[in-house]
């Protein structure tokens, strides 16, 4: 296959000198729009740090890990680091952008708030309890942010690390994946899947490692997250061949390789049973 030379960008988090907390800056979405200028922000790209958008007019269109939402007005939308995005027109709504990175924020907080889950959700609805709550909490943030308010530096940046601490917990309660406390054996095999979903799909394996049977499991899984156990780990590997053929500038072979296929003809009937075009016509697609 001839390798793509576009590979989608990692985009690393660069905001302006003299921004007061270095890990956090606040925009409305048509400052975005205007400092992009005739730049493609719907080309796919790779940030490397969360983005917010909280809505206040409008629809947001915007796409993450290749899955497209409409954001309405109220509503909320959580881009984390390492999915890939894909704006739509910026000048159809009106809101706020935080971008930040985890290390902004206490490290306690971020754990308990579980910053690095990648299983949350992407939207909170205007409709979902707390997304008001959610939604004052980043205007108040956009508001210190370009206030100071006759603060020193170092009290600055503590009101807006604080602030964005409160976010973050806001927008990680809100955006969790609900498990309740009797679904521990999908919580385990969920875990196990995001650190060996490259090693094996058996879910024989993923049994046997979390003591189970593989019946268990599956019901589990059904139960929690509406699939079997072998269509949960199959979605996730599919998930990363497409960010690895949207954003790797690797042959479709040595992704099949990373993704523990021995043979990649075998990695691309996969690929193309689960998404209906082959590796190359995706990444095309993508591109």
């Amino acid at each position: 296959m001839v390798r793509n030379r576009h590979p989608i960008p990692l985009i690393g988090f660069a905001p302006p000198e003299g921004t007061p907390l270095p890990g956090l800056e606040v925009m409305t979405l048509a400052d975005l729009a205007a400092r992009a200028g005739s730049a493609d922000l719907s080309a796919p790209q790779q940030p490397e740090f969360h983005l917010l958008f909280a809505v206040t007019r409008g629809t947001l269109r915007h796409s993450v890990d290749f899955t497209a939402y409409r954001v309405g007005a109220g509503s909320v939308l959580w881009v984390r680091p390492g999915q890939v995005q894909q704006f739509g027109d910026l000048t159809a709504a009106d809101g706020v952008l935080a971008a930040f990175q985890a290390s902004s924020v206490d490290p306690a907080t971020a754990a308990a708030a579980r910053l690095d889950d990648p299983f949350g959700r992407a939207v909170a609805s205007a409709a979902d309890p707390g997304t008001v709550a959610l939604q004052r909490s980043v205007a108040h943030l956009a508001a210190e942010s370009a206030d100071a308010g006759g603060l020193p530096v170092d009290a600055r940046r503590d009101v807006l690390r604080n602030l964005l601490a409160v976010v973050a917990v806001r927008v990680a309660a809100l955006c969790a994946q609900p498990v309740s406390a009797a679904d521990t054996t999908f919580v385990r095999f969920r875990a196990l899947v995001e650190r060996d979903f490259a090693r094996t799909r058996r879910v024989a394996e993923y049994a046997g490692a979390l003591g189970y049977s593989a019946r268990t499991l599956s019901r589990a899984t059904q139960a929690a997250a509406g699939v079997g156990a072998k269509e949960f780990i199959d979605r996730r590997v599919t998930l990363e061949a497409k960010r690895l053929l949207a954003h790797a500038d690797l042959p479709a072979a040595s992704i099949a390789t990373r993704l523990g296929f021995a043979d990649p003809t075998n990695f691309a009937k996969f690929f193309q049973h689960r998404t209906g075009l082959p590796p190359g016509a995706f990444r095309a697609s993508v591109r």
